[in-house]
């Protein structure tokens, strides 16, 4: 746990000018209260004529054992001709300017500190927050199959929220109330050590009490997160599925599965506040005991005419051992939250620490443009334990249509897949122009390509920025050109707003045919050398069929193009038709070839010509 508060706390150090300016006015902020609780001594003693005042001027010795005694001698010597040249009315106006002075001085600082803090507190938690999303945008697609969305959001969202408040919030407790803690206790044992050994002796027996109970609540706290991300899970599994939900008569079984997490989570909610909440009233009622301790020890030593206590100290000592209690009440406070923040923190370093499976080599190059052809070399590749593809062999030439075809589940998606590196093979290699992809910068390879998938991946944002995504500097004239070849420039025009209208959120506003079209603009814009279009007219109407269709067949002129192709009739002029059943490439050739081989395309083909 150590190791990831300070990974935690690592997060401070490009703030570290605020974070010494925050040390700094703390500890003029302890030394100006210490000042005012120190005077109070003199004050009582000159005001209610305990003691003398000094006739001769005493000299400040700094020894551990006199420092208090000298201290006092002097401030009586100082207050003592004030009262004797002014009178006691015109000394407790000094006084009480004096006291206006350090308080007012005490808590410019105390706010200076909050001040420094919150630079510190909300710039950590910024950077924290951002290299969670860098890394969820680098992390690989294959990650994502195995966790929940809902669960990502809860850990970029809520457990990001929860260091903020459970241990960013405390950063001020953690590194103030220590050194208010020692510098207290080090002033009490300036006024009386035998008194201070009790207290001390006190202390670990409430440490101990605490510990206990916070070794339960992290492990509650990780548990509650964990069913919080459950909870966004079903919400928005619900959102997206709310067409299937209402369709399927599924609202009181969908509402019923809900109710039964929210009720889970509102019990281990329960027990985790029960923990932290009783860290307050338990660490007062065990720092009332101290007190009473102290008022009984001390109040002996004073009845029995020891010299090493006085009443006036007995005040002071108990009125600066009242400044400890609350900086004690608050490290438990801070314990009992950084316990729970550090369930968060274990739940966002499971992101940060995850593996990047897809590496791109330190000494990658960039290819700048495609030039002869792809080659697929003895690829095999597998999510987990059984083979998805196995042992293709394939090469395209530039500018050639290559259509993947077969029954579900055989391959086709992954075998598009590993072109743009969103996976890396098991087996074998994939080559450009004769060059390892592995061997490239990611980012070249991915910039050759353009992408178009069977539901079109729409933002919420306009039409523009949809067409435009990803890249600065286009014009809205080659915006309007790649809409017109998508032959999306019409419906378009018509909106209220034209390029500048929002399509709601992932593109709602908008008919299927019409997604994909823009989709395939936001394609064509970047002219790219490469095309992979995956099923891109499988979900759509006839019309929009032939809509699509017509964008598609200008977008592949003269480009390299691997299309997987539900509907056969789409792709009977492809340059070559490879089939996968199972991983395993078992046809390849033309339209007209593959007939002739009266093998798995010539049944797919007759199947879809007969339901046709």
């Amino acid at each position: 746990m150590f190791k990831k508060l300070l990974r935690v706390i690592s997060y401070i150090k490009p703030y570290w000018l605020s974070a010494t300016l925050n040390v700094i006015s703390n500890l003029l902020l302890i030394v100006f209260s210490l000042v005012s609780f120190f005077m109070i001594i003199p004050v009582l003693n000159l005001l209610f004529g305990l003691v003398e005042a000094e006739t001769v001027k005493p000299d400040l010795v700094f020894n551990p054992e006199n420092l208090v005694d000298s201290l006092e001698k002097y401030l009586n010597y100082e207050l003592g001709i004030i009262i004797e040249q002014n009178g006691h009315i015109q000394a407790l106006i000094y006084i009480c300017v004096v006291f206006f002075a350090l308080f007012f001085l005490r808590n410019l600082f105390r706010f200076s500190a909050l001040f420094f803090l919150a630079i510190v507190r909300i710039g950590a938690v910024k950077d924290i927050r951002n290299n969670i999303y860098k890394k969820i945008l680098i992390l690989p697609i294959s990650f994502y199959s195995k966790q929940k969305k809902g669960d990502i959001i809860a850990r970029l969202t809520s457990d990001v929220q929860e260091i903020e408040f459970s241990i960013m919030n405390y950063l001020e407790m953690i590194f103030r109330d220590p050194f208010m803690v020692a510098i207290y206790l080090t002033s009490l044992f300036l006024i009386n050590s035998q008194l201070t050994l009790v207290v001390l002796i006190s202390l670990p027996v409430a440490g101990l009490i605490i510990g206990g109970i916070g070794r339960r609540l992290r492990k509650e706290s990780k548990i509650g997160q964990a069913k919080l991300g459950g909870l966004l899970a079903v919400i928005e599994e619900t959102i997206s599925g709310l067409r299937i939900i209402k369709g399927f008569t599924a609202i009181n079984f969908t509402n019923r599965k809900f109710l039964d997490l929210n009720k889970s989570y509102s019990k281990t909610l329960m027990g985790i506040y029960v923990r932290r909440d009783s860290a307050s009233p338990i660490s007062e009622f065990l720092s009332t005991t101290v007190v009473l301790v102290i008022i009984w020890f001390g109040g002996r030593l004073i009845l029995s005419g020891d010299s090493s206590m006085n009443a006036t100290k007995f005040i002071t000592y108990i009125v600066i051992f009242s400044q400890i209690i609350q900086p004690a009440k608050n490290l438990t406070t801070a314990f009992y939250n950084v316990i729970r923040g550090m369930a968060s923190a274990d739940r966002i370093f499971e992101i940060l620490d995850a593996e990047e499976v897809i590496v791109e080599k330190d000494d990658a190059i960039a290819i700048q443009k495609f030039e002869n052809d792809i080659e697929y070399r003895n690829v095999s590749f597998k999510y987990e334990s059984e083979e998805v593809l196995k042992n293709i062999n394939i090469k395209i030439g530039k500018g050639k249509l290559i259509a993947l075809v077969g029954p579900s589940g055989g391959g086709k998606s992954t075998f598009a897949d590993l072109l743009p590196r969103f996976y890396d093979t098991s087996k074998g290699e994939i080559l450009i122009d004769g060059v390892d992809l592995r061997d490239y910068n990611i980012n070249s390879v991915r910039g050759l390509m353009g992408i178009v998938t069977q539901e079109a991946i729409l933002f919420n944002d306009t039409v523009y920025n949809n067409i435009a995504f990803g890249k600065e500097g286009f014009t809205e004239e080659e915006v309007i050109n790649a809409a017109k070849i998508a032959n999306a420039h019409e419906f378009i025009s018509q909106m209220d707003e034209g390029y500048h209208t929002n399509i709601g959120d992932r593109g709602t506003k908008l008919s299927g045919g019409q997604k994909q079209r823009i989709s395939i603009a936001r394609a064509v814009l970047r002219n790219p050398p490469i095309l992979i279009l995956d099923e891109a007219t499988s979900a759509l109407d006839t019309e929009s069929e032939r809509l699509v269709q017509d964008a598609l067949a200008k977008v592949m002129s003269n480009r390299t193009t691997i299309a997987i192709a539900h509907r056969l009739s789409t792709i009977i002029h492809a340059d070559e038709i490879v089939v996968l059943q199972k991983g395993e490439i078992v046809e390849r050739g033309t339209h007209q070839e593959l007939l002739k081989q009266e093998g798995v395309y010539k049944k797919l083909y007759e199947l879809q010509t007969f339901k046709s």
